[in-house]
């Protein structure tokens, strides 16, 4: 992102996340105030993303991705989760639908300047911010995660879930790998779910296409595509770090859990959604 600038691909996420109520209905993922956070016109929406019917598949990934997530963090708070951390929370509109209320304490974690933005954005569409949501803007070339998260008054011994979405592929490996560190070194226990893609090289002639086409659009914004990473290694890497249950839903397990039909034509390389599970210590 460039200095003093809100994220351009966290708003282009956002509006993937809007046109998917408009164009697929909402079928997977229902988000009600996607459209009024974005603050844009349905219609010129819908036929921005008519008019690029390749976006379809990275529209239905990001609605996806996000019922996933949310089922996940619904499980766990039922098993007593009480805190969640949104990492680079861009336009989510999660905290400001959340069914679980007090119960839920909800921290929002971005850069200060898309942080800034996003609060004129809730004001703009009308879009109260509730009492169980703290904002926890973090510079990270000037704050850690957690002395962040502490600043905002988040409870390490509490069991946490966090959600990291549409994030990881831009960071550095020792960006990543220090999050989830000290998310697995959590005292109360936590849950990550995030998403990432496999290498490149590794990716069918019809995927490297798509993916170089859409690398080199965030490229363009300032935003380009760092890290990928192989499921078996990463999977020994958060082992290593301290996660114990590992749950990664690849292209064909994506297929087969949301989208049936279509499991037979799914490849194994691609997208990937992965919830990692660290035990209280």
């Amino acid at each position: 992102m460039q200095n003093g600038q809100p994220s351009r691909t966290a708003f282009a996420a956002a509006a993937h996340r809007a046109a998917y109520q408009i164009l697929e209905q909402g079928r997977f993922f229902r988000d009600p105030l996607a459209l009024k956070i974005l603050g844009t016109d349905p219609e010129a929406l819908a036929c921005e993303a008519e008019e690029h019917p390749s976006r379809r598949r990275i529209r239905i990934f990001i609605a996806v991705r996000s019922r996933f997530a949310e089922d996940r963090l619904a499980e766990a708070v039922e098993q007593g989760v009480s805190q969640l951390v949104v990492l680079g929370a861009g336009l989510d509109t999660y905290a400001y639908r959340s069914p679980f209320g007090d119960r839920l304490r909800i921290f929002e974690v971005d850069h200060p300047a898309t942080q800034a933005w996003k609060r004129g954005r809730l004001a703009e569409a009308g879009i109260p911010i509730p009492d169980w949501l703290t904002f926890a803007p973090i510079d990270f070339e000037q704050k850690t995660l957690a002395d962040g998260l502490d600043a905002a008054g988040f409870d390490p011994a509490q069991a946490s879930f966090f959600t990291w979405l549409g994030v990881v592929p831009y960071l550095t490996e020792s960006a990543i790998f220090g999050a989830l560190g000290f998310i697995a070194g959590l005292a109360g226990g936590a849950q990550v779910v995030f998403d990432y893609s496999n290498p490149p090289e590794s990716l069918t002639t019809e995927q490297r296409a798509r993916h170089d086409a859409r690398a080199a659009r965030v490229g363009e914004l300032g935003e380009a595509w760092v890290s990928f990473f192989e499921p078996a290694a990463l999977h020994a890497r958060l082992a290593g770090l301290g996660f114990t249950e590992i749950e990664d839903l690849g292209p064909s397990q994506i297929a087969a859990r949301y989208f049936p039909d279509r499991a037979a034509n799914a490849h194994e390389a691609g997208g990937h959604i992965l919830r990692a599970v660290a035990t209280s210590r």
